[in-house]
């Protein structure tokens, strides 16, 4: 039987989903337009960060966003930002995520303006933006970069640690920005919804023990993404369990990930599942034609999955309303295909 896409399923859990209305934005920068029929929060509402507290003093309706997730969660939510950091990385033709764009274009608003972010965030762009809303809770921007950007518009950054938030606190976090603390409930029980109705699915999957690794940096050595990195915690809620000997591995300061010597490869070998993602099949090759890489169990019986897609390993990176129900529809065969092959 052929089951609907995941996307379709979560978008209709509460209706919420890009059903909700709106704010729109064009490429230009427009007010964005509101729809009476959106239910608001109280406000003024004050956010704390460890940058420094923003006071949003009325609903949002010029939002730009810097870092990972915030615009899919902004949209997912009823906003379409005026503006978005440009994405390098897993980009469309549009400098964004996919999921992003699709929803933007069928809940038929423009595209919002990117600009260029990471270590040097281009501020006269936002400026130029004349937002009255900055996200930026799962970012790196710096205290330098924060007091600027809220000198400008409040600015919503991260509650510890740079790049180090968990994927239902973002969501809930934005929605307490955004007037809609409701929705930000609907959607987080949407994400945990979508993915228990997916691990039912796959009975297969459950118990399965795994790791996750990149093998793309120093020769001889591996990244290992540890629970409470979101593609881990992806793979848990799919009813999967990190291998023993891995979980017992600590991560690095202020990380969700630690280090790896490949002589220390045998903590691998009880792994069911071994999930690796490269940049090029260059980097591919490089890594496996490693002699204790290529001898790890998982390896040997093929029980690998191998991602070269930059849009899916974008997708499995952070958790959001959108990118859950696109990612899952994709990631989805390549994990049963490496589990048909666990003995």
């Amino acid at each position: 039987m052929q089951r609907a896409p995941k996307a379709a399923a979560l978008l209709a859990v509460p209706a919420l989903l890009l059903a909700l209305s709106g704010c729109g934005a064009d490429a230009a920068g427009d007010t964005a337009q509101e729809d009476s029929g959106q239910a608001s929060g109280q406000f003024p509402v004050t956010v704390d960060s460890a940058l420094g507290e923003a006071v949003i003093e009325a609903k949002p309706e010029r939002v730009v966003t810097i870092g990972w997730g915030s615009a899919d969660t902004a949209v997912a939510l009823g906003t379409t930002p005026v503006g978005v950091e440009e994405v390098s990385w897993g980009n469309d033709e549009h400098g964004n995520y996919p999921w992003v764009t699709e929803a933007i274009q069928e809940r038929g608003d423009d595209l919002p303006a990117t600009f260029t972010g990471g270590t040097d965030i281009d501020i006269d762009a936002i400026v130029a933006l004349e937002p009255d809303l900055i996200l930026a809770p799962n970012s790196g921007i710096t205290q330098e970069d924060f007091d600027i950007l809220n000198d400008l518009a409040p600015t919503v950054a991260y509650p510890e640690k740079a790049w180090n938030i968990d994927w239902d606190d973002q969501i809930t976090v934005i929605g307490k920005a955004l007037g809609e603390p409701d929705a930000a409930k609907e959607a987080v029980a949407g994400i945990e919804q979508s993915l228990a109705d997916s691990a039912a699915e796959h009975p297969d999957f459950a118990g399965k023990s795994f790791a996750y690794v990149w093998g793309g940096g120093a020769p001889g050595s591996l990244v290992l993404y540890n629970e409470g990195d979101a593609r881990v915690d992806l793979l848990t809620a799919l009813g999967m369990t990190v291998a023993p000997e891995v979980k017992d591995i600590p991560s690095s300061e202020g990380s969700f990930t630690s280090e790896l010597g490949l002589e220390n490869a045998g903590k691998l070998n009880d792994v069911d599942v071994l999930f690796t993602w490269y940049n090029d099949e260059a980097e591919q090759q490089r890594t496996e034609e490693q002699r204790l890489f290529a001898q790890i169990p998982a390896v040997e019986r093929g029980s690998v999955v191998r991602n070269l897609d930059r849009q899916v390993g974008m997708a499995s990176s952070f958790l959001t309303p959108l990118s859950v129900p696109w990612v899952l529809d994709r990631f989805e065969p390549m994990i049963e295909e490496a589990v048909a092959k666990v003995g």
